[in-house]
């Protein structure tokens, strides 16, 4: 089980993201367009450095839901390898079996 810490400052970090993604599109695209004059695109810049650090996407870190674990994560499922298999061979997901030859 990781830190109950870690994993709450990632629920957060996923909250800003969320809240800030608007903001910050809109400033990477006048940062980005090279028909914008100078001031506008420097301007733009000072206000993405302004904006914080843990509302960028690159940030968020994948966890598994349900024990916090922070490697060997299914995007799909939101979950480690362990608990997916163990899910899977109790047939708690549904058209997922174990394999076997």
């Amino acid at each position: 089980m990781a830190k109950t810490s870690t994993v709450e400052r990632n629920k957060k970090r996923r909250r800003m993201t969320k809240s800030a993604a608007g903001k910050r599109a809109k400033l990477k695209a006048i940062i980005m367009d090279r028909d914008t004059n100078d001031e506008d695109r420097f301007a733009a810049v000072v206000k993405l450095a302004q904006v914080p650090r843990n509302s960028s996407k690159v940030r968020i870190r994948n966890r598994c839901e349900l024990t916090g674990r922070p490697r060997a994560t299914y995007r799909k499922f939101k979950m480690a390898r362990n608990k997916l298999r163990e899910y899977a061979s109790k047939g708690m997901i549904p058209g997922m079996v174990k394999s076997s030859w």
